[in-house]
């Protein structure tokens, strides 16, 4: 069995509302052959796992956090 991939993100991957979507280039898939497009909130925890291939997408909890906040207040 394959295990997923687990990939590390800056905050600057992420969506204003700390979100990532998974099937995702970062994680060399290719987009036109995998599951639907499914979005991902990393901003509580700064990381998530696709329920459909079971990819790990983590960031750096305190660039999660700062980019999600910094977007918060506007």
């Amino acid at each position: 069995m394959r295990t997923a991939p687990v990939i590390e993100l800056q905050a600057a991957d992420l969506t204003p509302d700390g979100e990532i979507f998974c099937p995702n280039p970062k994680a060399d898939m290719k987009l036109w052959n995998t599951h639907p497009r499914v979005f991902l909130k990393l901003s509580a925890t700064g990381h998530a796992k696709c329920p459909y291939c079971g990819t790990e997408y983590h960031v750096q909890p305190d660039q999660a956090l700062a980019h999600v906040h910094a977007h918060a207040h506007h």
